[in-house]
């Protein structure tokens, strides 16, 4: 697939891994949380980026062949927070690249909104995309079932095929895919892209797709 971007006219974004850096943080809060797990946090990303939290629990509990509890979210989501509060970064340029994109824009996440809007804040996005945040937990369904971005394009007031979605995560470009709308993978430099990706992607925001020759980043 290649952009057709004169048929854009609205921006989903994904948030963890799209535009906060935060997959390492999320994925080391399950090794703080569970010292007896034997897969690191480099391990946990090449294997469940994008996937929902309640099968990378089950998957944890199958791999140390014990139950971690029902408080588990609460603890996982607790040490989440602890990391993103010392560690939790915008990628460079995405303060600058969405404030020059002309286009109306929300985020689309896995994450529950508290989440969204803690990272969002601390990394002062919050402002450019309040009050266009979409939860999967507010609709009860998760990538790669489109309806995630097809609850944020009706909510927009546009037609799915005019979407385009930028996501990190095969799931998520399986979403899009679904959804009927055009998909652009954020690959920074160092990152795989999902195993068979060959549609369009960027590295930087300072080269984001839809920025004009004269954009300043």
């Amino acid at each position: 697939m290649t952009l057709d971007i004169n048929r854009i006219e609205c921006l989903i974004f994904d948030l963890d891994g799209t535009l906060v850096d935060s997959e390492v943080l999320c994925q080391q809060a399950h090794c703080d949380v569970v010292p007896d797990l034997d897969w690191d946090a480099a391990y946990l990303i090449n294997h469940y980026r994008g996937i929902k939290l309640v099968d990378i629990v089950r998957a944890i509990e199958d791999r140390i062949g014990q139950s971690l509890g029902a408080d588990y979210e609460l603890r996982y989501r607790a040490r989440v927070a602890e990391l993103f509060d010392s560690q939790l970064q915008a990628f460079p340029d995405v303060t600058e690249t969405v404030k020059a994109l002309d286009l109306p824009r929300c985020i689309a996440s896995s994450g529950p909104l508290n989440k969204m809007r803690h990272s969002l804040g601390l990394t002062g996005l919050l402002p450019l995309f309040e009050p266009h945040l979409f939860s999967s937990y507010a609709i009860d369904s998760w990538k790669p079932e489109p309806d995630l971005f097809l609850h944020a394009a009706e909510a927009m007031g546009v037609a799915p095929e005019a979407c385009l979605v930028i996501e990190d995560s095969g799931p998520g470009i399986e979403a899009a895919k679904a959804a009927g709308m055009q998909y652009l993978l954020h690959c920074p430099d160092g990152h795989q892209p999902p195993k068979g990706y060959d549609g369009p992607h960027f590295s930087h925001y300072a080269s984001f797709p839809l920025l004009g020759p004269h954009s300043q980043v």
